[in-house]
């Protein structure tokens, strides 16, 4: 081999390596769903990408640093915006005063056998005494709301502390696919 090919391929792979590196810094890192919040929609142990950056929508699933308890990250989502209302009444979401359906719950509501509600009624002014979410805050929920410790019992999240918004699951194998 040349020298000139050498340095042509060491080059090269400077290259891929620095583009690599820069991806995960600004676009996406992966992220680990850790327990049983996110059940059925993401099972404890999977790996997922998310994005970095991105506009939060609606339903959207994200990551932020868990407010009670530094070093951990939580995976929850989106149901409130800023300005919206929201509140669950015979275990159906209302947020604006119109009825939304959240078909990814379905699975567990189907499998649901004591007769009580995946979701117990709450309101925000029930909740935390304002009707509205607050300027530059979300409000989110686990998908499993049994036993999720979401939004109402951490409160709201600051926009800015998000960390990823979660699209894609990679491991395991079988699992792979977008998130919904």
């Amino acid at each position: 081999m040349k020298v000139k090919e050498v340095v042509k391929t060491i080059l090269m792979y400077v290259v891929m390596i620095g583009a690599v590196i820069a991806l995960r810094h600004y676009v996406f890192t992966p992220v680990e769903a850790i327990g049983d919040s996110m059940k059925p929609t993401l099972n404890d142990g999977e790996r997922m990408f998310g994005l970095k950056h991105t506009d939060i929508e609606r339903f959207d699933i994200v990551t932020f640093p868990a407010p009670d308890d530094p070093g951990r990250d939580y995976v929850k989502r989106v149901i409130g915006l800023p300005g919206d209302t929201v509140a669950y009444k015979n275990d159906q979401l209302y947020i604006n005063g119109k009825k939304y359906d959240e078909p990814y719950l379905d699975e567990y509501k189907a499998n649901l056998t004591d007769g009580q509600p995946l979701t117990n009624d709450f309101d925000l002014q029930h909740l935390f005494g304002y009707e509205k979410v607050p300027a530059g805050q979300l409000f989110v929920l686990g998908d499993n709301r049994r036993i999720s410790k979401d939004g109402r019992i951490i409160g709201m999240i600051n926009q800015k502390d998000i960390l990823t918004n979660v699209k894609f699951v990679f491991w395991p194998p079988n699992r792979i696919g977008t998130v919904d």
